[in-house]
């Protein structure tokens, strides 16, 4: 097995080449390899810069190592006061490494389009729905990204039936890819009055977001475009005319729909590039042989039984099932203050995955 340093190597090697190629003509001159190199150049980086400090980490552990059995009685104390925190970066970097190392999801880098249904539960669940929602924007926007509410339906007691949402900044599909899936909650509802215990469900599908470097051909054909007047807040605009578009794709059936867009040209674009989204998807999981199966297992049909992870209220607890990962921080994490939950899933996943391969 290779060492961290023969592993890191290759990257140093390859960044070399990166920077070589995007001197010469004939790659500033296509933005597309210049955007791919670019991009390929960033993620270099930032594996060359954990390893940097990896490596420090490491030194200095040795050092003092070194230093406590020395024969210099003072320079051995002093290690010895550094050693317990000296240990733990070192650990914490090496595991850091480790995961960097693990091969990326190939879309790690794209936006992300994230869609949040609520599921058995009543209206307790269209409550979950939106405090999930609440929780991933939260944890979003800390790491840098742009949320931006592309369609909803509110539910009556608050919350949504339904939402859809783009989550902008590189990586930010990469922050959230494992987070498809039926989320349980168990807590007492607002909507109780007799403080019994109850369990609601939401189902939450998060998708990579094809941009301009994606080769998606949309024949407007197979489109079925409807308009009607959009609901809920937006002024008089919204209500006096048919600003929002439904779009159906008629090959696939797959339908898209957007409301909260200023005018009809707006909502009819985002509904597009959500579509393309959608079908850029479902060729992916075509090419892994699994097809649109895939999509319906992921999200499932909201009913407890099919959950992917548990928020327990009570015990102030949430547990990844997939991966048998526990967080006793729950009210943090859905404040959007544990980041790295999400990181620890991500990672505990990919290395399922390519043990699997």
């Amino acid at each position: 097995m290779a060492s961290l340093k023969e592993s890191v190597a290759p990257f140093h090697k390859e960044l070399t080449e990166v920077d070589k190629q995007l001197s010469d003509p004939n790659v500033i001159s296509n933005p597309r390899k210049l955007k791919e190199l670019g991009l390929r150049r960033n993620y270099l980086e930032e594996i060359i810069g954990i390893a940097d400090q990896y490596f420090q980490a490491e030194k200095y552990f040795d050092e003092l190592k070194e230093a406590l059995d020395g024969d210099d009685i003072e320079l051995a104390e002093m290690a010895e006061l550094e050693m317990e925190s000296a240990e733990k970066k070192y650990l914490v970097t090496k595991e850091d490494l480790e995961n960097a190392l693990l091969p990326p999801n190939p879309d790690a880098h794209r936006n992300a389009l994230l869609e949040i249904r609520a599921g058995t539960g009543g209206d307790e669940a269209g409550i979950w729905a939106g405090d999930l929602f609440n929780m991933y924007q939260r944890a979003a926007t800390a790491e840098g990204f742009n949320v931006k509410v592309l369609n909803k339906s509110q539910a009556e007691m608050g919350g949504f039936k339904e939402l859809v949402c783009q989550v902008k900044g590189r990586g930010s599909y990469g922050f959230l890819a494992s987070e498809s899936g039926i989320h349980r909650v168990q807590r007492v509802p607002q909507t109780e009055s007799q403080g019994r215990l109850h369990t609601s469900a939401a189902s939450v599908y998060v998708l990579p977001e094809a941009d301009s470097d994606v080769n998606i051909n949309i024949d407007l054909k197979d489109l079925a475009i409807d308009t009607y007047r959009a609901s809920g807040a937006g002024g008089q605009h919204v209500n006096k005319t048919d600003s929002a578009v439904r779009i159906t794709h008629m090959p696939t059936g797959i339908v898209v729909q957007c409301q909260d867009g200023r005018s009809q040209h707006q909502n009819k674009e985002t509904c597009l590039n959500m579509l393309k989204t959608k079908l850029y998807r479902l060729e992916i999981e075509k090419q892994e042989a699994e097809g649109a199966q895939k999509r319906k297992s992921a999200v499932g049909k909201g009913d407890r039984s099919e959950k992917i992870r548990t928020y327990n209220y009570p015990q102030n607890r949430v547990t990844d099932h997939r991966v048998s990962i526990t967080n006793h921080q729950l009210s943090s994490l859905m404040m959007g203050e544990v980041p790295g939950f999400f990181k620890q899933v991500n990672t505990a996943l990919r290395r399922m995955d390519l043990e699997e391969i």
